[in-house]
């Protein structure tokens, strides 16, 4: 299949660059590849959209009211993404090969990266970066699983993978070697890489010794669960109230 009929099929929601697959995110290396070759061999070229123009290797995306999503101008997302029904993009951007499930927020001033899988009942709050990840080929994007919450201006890049449910506090800024600290119980239990579902996590700092002294270096901290009460459609103030933490 060449590239351009793989960037169509990303575009249809037909194909997903990476698709969770007994419970491990299994990566679609053809599309990537494919995406990378698309951009190859494309020219830069104009276009306009409304009192818009752009000039630019890849068209943004056309979408109809069919479709069932919103797009709040400026907001652009870029051909070869998907968008499912319910989706709202507030003034943000979504780049080729992300997906974005069925009634996601995209609220303003947030970046969906390349090849990003962002899940179902997601919300993105202002100003959050989701990272791309398109080099290499095989290398797993940034996914935010169905129900997440993150908070405004989190950053998640390398291939971070936030579990269902979880919520960010704003600030969050998660890479692959960032330490995500549970310190929930009597020892601290760390993870990287990954956010476990249904955990609220906060920005928060560990002591590590240099030659020069010792210095504060970014973590994150699981400082606590969301219970079974706890509605998806949460606010993040009520959720992180309940841990007695403010925004």
């Amino acid at each position: 299949m060449i590239a351009d009929d793989v960037v169509a099929a990303l575009d249809r929601g037909e194909r997903r660059v990476a698709e969770k697959v007994d419970g491990e995110w299994v990566v679609d290396v053809e599309a990537k590849e494919a995406i990378i070759e698309y951009f190859r061999v494309r020219k830069v070229e104009p276009s306009e959209l409304g009192p818009f123009r752009y000039l630019d290797k890849i068209p943004v995306k056309r979408l109809e009211p069919a479709a069932g999503v919103r797009v709040v101008p400026p907001a652009v997302a870029r051909y070869g993404s998907y968008l499912s029904p319910g989706v709202v993009l507030m003034p943000s951007y979504v780049n080729i090969g992300a997906w974005v499930g069925p009634g996601t927020m995209v609220d303003t001033w947030a970046t969906v990266g390349s090849c990003a899988q962002v899940g179902a009942d997601v919300h993105l709050a202002g100003g959050v970066g989701v990272g791309g990840v398109l080099e290499p080929a095989q290398a797993r994007p940034v996914i935010v699983e169905d129900g997440a919450f993150v908070g405004s201006r989190c950053i998640l890049t390398e291939g971070v993978v936030v579990g269902e449910e979880a919520v960010l506090a704003p600030n969050v800024s998660l890479t692959a070697s960032v330490p995500v600290i549970d310190v929930t119980g009597t020892e601290p239990v760390e993870h990287r890489g990954s956010v476990p579902p249904r955990a609220v996590v906060v920005p928060g700092t560990r002591p590590k010794e240099f030659a020069a002294g010792t210095y504060q270096l970014a973590c994150a901290l699981i400082v606590g669960w969301r219970t079974e009460a706890t509605d998806r459609k949460t606010s993040l103030n009520a959720v992180l109230r309940e841990y007695e933490l403010g925004t």
